[in-house]
């Protein structure tokens, strides 16, 4: 089929008044869509191709997208000039209006207005990615983003007798999803696959509904798993990150946040991207978090650099107008009335200090009937270190008289509450005259308090250093969640969003592609569901249960992907040669004849150009099955599947 770009010249060729000297006028061609010509428009309508693309329906109307249909004429690519194919040449781009016009910063990188897949499945290995034009190859982005067919559905969860063992775990056939009575799904949902289709798959059943989001994806440092063509490493980054970010929008509620995890490879640009996709008005913060302490850092580099100590979290909500944040209190090292502590600095010694009854101590002291004063925080305030001298660390007698909205105790008997406000003092363990202490300060943006440097053990694996604590999901969610709300990470790793999720009691959606072995989020959530006593299980109290549902894409072109990549002998590739000819999709720009014609030139390739050639000759946009292409018999998708998919899709 003509692609796009052609067929428009072609089809605008027909009206004399677009036409000089042989040339369509490019400017009379604008002037036309902005006045909405009659016969401009009913020369697109003609076509069906323009039809599709630059057309929408609404009800029995058929409405003329105007501003698309300027902003693809306006295109660099669409009649060129020699200086403009020039900057085309080289990779060299500007905006359509200056910056100085536009009023606030903007980024433009080549590729901006491009779609790309994407793949991660081999950190060692740099992969020939397309970059989609989003207005010159509508048709190509629409096949790729078509929700895909979901295979390989699994619910597992404790039952069995060997669950006891580390990688345990009962997958039972899948059985059909959870749902509430509004027909939402409640399952859990572990999906492998490229992060890119999978989110735009679960538009169907999850867009608007996700409350947060947060994902740790490729720095972009050279040394992790983004490795594409180092001509335009920092592009494909953004390219990257854009796609994946506009669709989480999406999927994100009006109330919902989003955390991006980076450091300052990115992270100023990744900054004006996120304003740009999620506006400005709708940032929250940017929190500091101290992932790499002084102590034990390797010097070498000392006199070059200033050591990296520290990471960020961009901070988004979808609506600022309907946010709302949990306060979060932390311990705080000394009295500061500019991040909220309301605990007197304590000179004297906790030593010396003398216990004995709440009701007995405020009465000898005479401050029982202080308690109904209307500015009690300033009272508490400045009577805090006497209370605390006050209190009886074990018995607690009399307390029922003082449990009113304005001073209460938590059940452990370690927090007073006073309008909402919280007061931490630690018991535990302490002795009848000797009272522990702990200031406290509301949480703020720097946040040092959680360490990211524990080598610890989660149901008989080591997870090495560098995983993302428990502890800092858990704050996220605290922050953001209530139970059963909807977390999404779709840069799922090892799995810690999904593991804390279901700890916490918050439904779950993790979407990964590459194979983390015994490290898989699989294998760790099995050992959640078995209750594992790691990370934050003691402090939720978490004793195991639950369930979760594992899905994969389906797989199409991607399957030769994978074959072609393990493939250790060129006879095994001429094989793989003649299955790809009947039944892969190979790129239009391949001819098979002219291919096997030349049979002894291919041979004389190294076993690794062999490779990289038949990679090249593959379609990208049909890597996985499309959900529109279920019933093709070619496919083979299962009688199971289908039905799997029709329920997620509902139809």
């Amino acid at each position: 089929m003509e692609n796009l770009l052609d067929n428009l010249k072609n089809l605008l060729q027909k009206d004399e008044r677009l036409v000089s000297e042989g040339e369509l006028l490019k400017n009379k061609i604008i002037e036309l869509a902005i006045k909405l010509d009659k016969d401009l428009i009913e020369l697109l309508l003609a076509d069906k191709q323009m039809k599709e693309v630059f057309f929408t329906q609404a009800g029995k109307a058929t409405i003329f997208d105007k501003d698309k249909f300027i902003k693809f004429v306006s295109n660099k690519q669409f009649l060129p000039d020699s200086y403009t194919a020039f900057k085309n040449k080289i990779g060299l781009t500007e905006d359509d209006e200056f910056i100085s016009e536009k009023k606030e910063v903007v980024l433009s990188w080549p590729y901006k207005d491009c779609i790309l897949e994407g793949g991660m499945t081999k950190e060692d290995q740099k992969r020939d990615e397309i970059f989609w034009n989003e207005i010159l190859a509508p048709d190509e982005i629409s096949r790729l983003l078509d929700p895909k067919v979901f295979t390989g559905a699994k619910r597992i969860d404790k039952n069995g007798p060997a669950f006891a063992k580390a990688t345990a775990g009962k997958e039972h056939k899948f059985d059909g999803f959870k749902t509430d009575e509004n027909g939402d799904i409640k399952d859990n949902l572990i999906i492998k696959g490229n992060n890119l289709l999978a989110l735009h798959s679960l538009k169907k059943r999850f867009a608007g509904k996700v409350k947060l989001i947060y994902i740790d994806p490729p720095y972009n440092t050279g040394n992790d798993e983004f490795k594409y063509n180092d001509a335009f490493n920092h592009s494909s980054w953004l390219v990257f990150m854009k796609n994946r970010l506009e669709v989480a929008r999406e999927l994100l509620g009006d109330d919902g946040v989003i955390f991006v995890q980076c450091d300052d490879n990115e992270q100023a640009y990744l900054k004006v991207l996120m304003d740009d996709i999620f506006e400005r008005e709708n940032f929250i913060n940017t929190v500091s978090l101290r992932v790499s302490p002084p102590e034990g850092i390797k010097t070498t580099h000392a006199s070059k650099t200033i050591l990296k100590e520290k990471e960020y979290l961009h901070v988004y909500t979808k609506n600022k107008q309907k946010l709302s944040i949990k306060p979060i209190y932390i311990k705080a090292d000394a009295w500061d009335t500019h991040y909220g502590s309301y605990i007197e600095n304590i000179e004297e010694p906790i030593q010396k200090w003398k216990a004995m009854p709440l009701s007995q101590a405020l009465k000898k002291e005479k401050l029982d009937a202080d308690l109904n004063k209307k500015d009690f925080n300033r009272w508490i305030i400045k009577n805090a270190k006497r209370i605390f001298q006050l209190i009886d660390a074990g018995k607690y007698k009399n307390i029922e008289k003082y449990k009113k909205d304005k001073f209460q105790w938590t059940e452990d008997k370690k927090i007073i509450i006073y309008r909402g406000r919280k007061v931490h003092f630690l018991t535990e363990g302490l002795k009848q005259t000797d009272i522990g202490l702990t200031l406290s300060r509301l949480l703020c943006d720097f946040w040092k308090d959680i360490s990211f440097n524990n080598l610890f053990q989660e149901g008989g694996v080591s997870l090495l250093r560098g995983k993302k604590p428990e502890k800092l999901i858990k704050r996220l969610i605290e922050m953001i969640t209530d139970p059963g709300e909807v977390i999404l990470d779709f840069f799922m790793g090892t799995g810690t969003t999904c593991a804390v999720a279901h700890k916490m009691g918050r439904q779950y959606i993790g979407v990964e592609q590459l194979d983390y072995g015994k490290n898989s989020a699989v294998v760790r959530l099995k050992n959640v569901i078995n209750g594992d006593q790691t990370g934050i299980s003691k402090s939720v109290g978490w004793k195991g249960g639950g369930d979760f549902v594992y899905l994969e894409l389906m797989k199409w072109n991607e399957n030769f992907v994978e074959k072609i990549k393990k493939t250790k002998t060129k006879q095994e590739l001429e094989k793989l040669w003649e299955t790809m000819k009947e039944k892969a999709f190979l790129s239009y720009k391949v001819d098979i004849k002219a291919v096997d014609e030349n049979a002894r030139d291919f041979e004389d390739l190294s076993i690794e150009n062999q490779k990289r050639f038949l990679l090249e000759c593959l379609d990208k946009n049909h890597l996985y099955v499309n959900y529109s292409e279920i019933d093709d018999e070619e496919y083979g998708v299962s009688v199971e599947d289908r039905r799997l998919n029709r329920e997620f899709y509902k139809n």
